[in-house]
């Protein structure tokens, strides 16, 4: 189970309102230009905007690229704490070999505060195969900041909720020499509300990001 310590929006209806005018006189209609229609939105325009962001860390880089069609709340959460710099020093506090890397409580206690607010889940649209990421909940409606990155393909959770927003494109094997010798053993609970000082003191090996930060 991801956990944590701590919809696709409705169709729009379009009305068109057809009015009946009377016939122009002859001279008037020869004047008049023909209505041209409105040019169709090209692809570009019309696809959401997919970013990437380059974390770089104590073990080497890596490049998320993150897709707002997959899962735009989560997209858009992720995007905003990428740009608030609250990713800035975190540890990898959770490595499951062969299972999951995890990460998102601040490395200051007031920033982990300050974005302590949850957001609605996603449908689930993408599986979660290896190199993506999804938010770690406690449940129905409770994503904050916690992302796991999937170590290999984990299609079970997929029908637990868990909704893929971004995939690493580049450096998974950076992700995978993350130290790993921790396990499990570091308390959420004490992250929170230590930061890094309770993991430099008990688990001083742990990776951390140095900088995430998105990419023109």
């Amino acid at each position: 189970m991801i956990r944590q310590s701590k919809l696709l929006p409705a169709a729009v209806t379009s009305l068109v309102l057809l009015v009946a005018c009377s016939k122009p006189p002859e001279s008037q209609r020869k004047s008049e230009k023909a209505p041209q229609p409105a040019a169709a939105p090209t692809a570009q325009e019309s696809a959401p905007q997919v970013s990437r962001v380059r974390f770089t860390t104590s073990k080497g880089p890596f490049v998320v690229e993150v897709h707002p069609e997959w899962a735009p709340l989560g997209a858009a959460r992720f995007l905003e704490l990428v740009k608030a710099g609250y990713y800035d020093g975190a540890r990898f506090f959770r490595i499951v070999p062969n299972f999951v890397v995890q990460f998102g409580i601040a490395a200051d206690p007031a920033m982990t505060r300050k974005w302590d607010k949850t957001i609605p889940d996603d449908p689930v649209v993408q599986t979660n195969r290896a190199g993506s990421l999804a938010f770690a909940t406690m449940g129905p409606n409770t994503r904050t900041t916690q992302v796991f990155i999937n170590l290999r393909a984990n299609q079970n959770l997929d029908g637990q909720g868990f909704a893929p927003f971004a995939r690493v494109v580049e450096g998974m094997e950076v992700v995978g020499q993350l130290y790993s010798g921790y396990g499990e053993a570091p308390d959420q609970e004490a992250i929170t509300k230590r930061g890094n000082a309770y993991l430099l003191e008990r688990f001083p090996k742990l990776d951390y990001i140095r900088k995430a930060v998105i990419l023109e």
